[in-house]
């Protein structure tokens, strides 16, 4: 007889062993994206389309940046969303703290930002670990609760505190943070979220979607 394994938990051993293949896959630097990042659903996204890209580009400007100024004195996560930046991760000064979040504003299309940088020393690649472990634990919750799109809501785990960005009604919010509060893991939980109307949301969830690119002709 085969073993079975609960949704929720087959959910989470997934996630966890794409969480554990993306430093693998994209190279290890001091300063990580951490946003909007690829694999996202961009057609269930309350965002714009090129909202969505502005901030993929934004995260990256911002990591650049960073390390061109900081190398590896710092462990900073970069997270945009809706064009709002969130910093979080260790820095070795205030000044440093400061200075990070001023590249951070500095850079194009970026409207606000929070940030939550600590001054402390670099987390350790076991914390790290955890961390993305208790986000894939949280987002598995958010899918096997069903009561909103998972896609609506970003985590970002540093030091087991869960910081939520999305852009969602007060009802998502609430139970976005319920979720990630009772997860195993999670110490505290942050919102970074934009709240917006039922309505507001039913408009946007029902946006008409851009027609996909048609397949270039070939010659026979």
């Amino acid at each position: 007889m085969k073993p079975h394994l609960h949704p929720a938990i087959g959910t989470i051993l997934l996630a966890a062993a794409c969480a554990a293949l993306t430093p693998a896959l994209t190279g290890c630097v001091p300063v990580a994206a951490v946003g909007a990042g690829a694999g996202a659903l961009v057609f269930t996204d309350r965002r714009p389309t090129e909202t969505y890209i502005a901030d993929e580009a934004i995260e990256t400007r911002a990591v650049n940046r960073i390390n061109e100024r900081f190398g590896g004195k710092v462990h900073v996560n970069v997270t945009s969303y809706n064009r709002a930046v969130l910093l979080t991760g260790e820095v070795s000064s205030e000044a440093a703290r400061a200075d990070v979040e001023k590249i951070a504003i500095g850079v194009p299309n970026v409207r606000a930002s929070t940030n939550e940088l600590v001054v402390a020393g670099a987390s350790s690649f076991g914390a790290r670990s955890n961390d993305s472990y208790i986000t894939s634990k949280v987002k598995a919750r958010f899918i096997d609760a069903g009561k909103f799109s998972a896609n609506h809501v970003k985590v970002v785990t540093e030091a087991g505190a869960a910081y939520l960005l999305g852009i969602v009604t007060q009802r998502e919010s609430d139970a976005a943070v319920e979720i990630a509060r009772t997860t195993a893991g999670v110490q505290k939980v942050v919102r970074v979220f934009e709240i917006i109307s039922e309505e507001e949301a039913k408009r946007l969830d029902n946006r008409p979607q851009p027609e996909p690119a048609q397949p270039a002709a070939t010659r026979k």
